[in-house]
């Protein structure tokens, strides 16, 4: 890596309107681009902690406390902060293969600053704020993709933007989606999401579904509501989600808890698919009928007990 960000790469070279070198295009398949980009699929978590990427001094702390650590240069960071967060960025490097950082949206002045930054770091895995469209996603070239289907166009066009193939994973958020309505609030008195809310988190973790990308739930902003928090995150995995990020380290346990199995429930899978070893097609276990579909939630089970 080189020395202290001190200026933007983009003044020299020759660069193309999306600020790639000029000529290149990471996804022309003809003999003088460069080779088709299939990134391997995302396994990070259950729990990915935000930290603001202006605060190296938490850097540490945060890659020791979560699975993953998101790397925050939007929201979490003053704009008037964002030049130093994107110098902290580069001097004090993490773990790539635990590290997400997330850039500002495609269309904000920040936008080429941060991929500057980024191509001064070992970092590939980019959470991209607000997108709204695969166009979006693919001037991200050879990154891999977490797209944060945060707003009512992001939502909507969450299907196309989760084929995008430098896309590993999507990511859904509420407040954002409220505000780009014009309403005040994701949430009732008592904490439950409005109904808007959860169509959002549906449709963007079906969108995902279709395409075979992860998805990842998004952030419990009631800091104090452990119980609140467990109940979502227990919710987010029974759904499909892959992971549940977070704002806080004391909520890192209490979403790696709801997510681990419990012995009772590996027992029961264990048994369950013993005893489908010797059946033929459907068959009764414990009172219940058991096809396909079971088996495969059984499996599941399995797959996250051993994370």
């Amino acid at each position: 890596m080189s020395g202290p960000f001190d200026g933007d790469p983009f003044e020299q070279g020759d660069f193309d309107e999306f600020g790639d070198p000029a000529g290149l295009d990471a996804f022309d398949d003809s003999p003088a681009g460069l080779s088709p980009f299939t990134p391997a699929p995302f396994t990070l978590g259950p729990a990915l902690l935000f930290c603001p990427a202006d605060r190296p001094e938490r850097f540490a702390k945060a890659t020791e406390r979560a699975d993953g650590v998101i790397l925050d240069l939007e929201d979490a960071v003053a704009p008037a902060d964002r030049a130093a967060a994107r110098r902290a960025l580069i001097e004090n490097p993490l773990d790539p293969a635990r590290t997400i950082v997330r850039i500002n949206p495609a269309d904000s002045d920040d936008f080429a600053h941060d991929l500057a930054a980024l191509e001064r770091t070992e970092y590939r895995d980019v959470m991209l704020a607000k997108t709204v469209s695969a166009n979006q996603v693919e001037r991200l070239g050879e990154y891999r993709v977490i797209a944060l289907c945060e707003t009512a166009a992001g939502v909507i066009s969450a299907t196309e933007i989760a084929a995008a193939r430098n896309v590993v994973a999507l990511m859904w958020g509420a407040e954002d989606l409220v505000a780009s309505l014009g309403g005040t609030s994701s949430r009732f008195a008592d904490g439950r999401y409005r109904d808007v809310a959860r169509q959002a988190r549906s449709l963007v973790l079906l969108a995902a579904g279709a395409h075979d990308k992860a998805t990842i739930d998004t952030v419990h902003l009631d800091i104090t509501d452990t119980a609140g928090l467990h109940n979502e995150a227990a919710d987010a995995v029974a759904s499909g989600f892959t992971a549940t990020a977070c704002i806080h380290p004391d909520q890192v346990a209490v979403i790696r808890a709801a997510y681990q199995p419990s012995a009772a429930e590996v027992d029961y899978a264990l048994g369950l698919l013993e005893a489908a070893a010797s059946a033929r097609g459907v068959f009764q276990h414990d009172g219940r009928m058991i096809d396909g579909p079971v088996l495969r939630h059984a499996e599941a089970v399995l797959r996250r007990a051993a994370r």
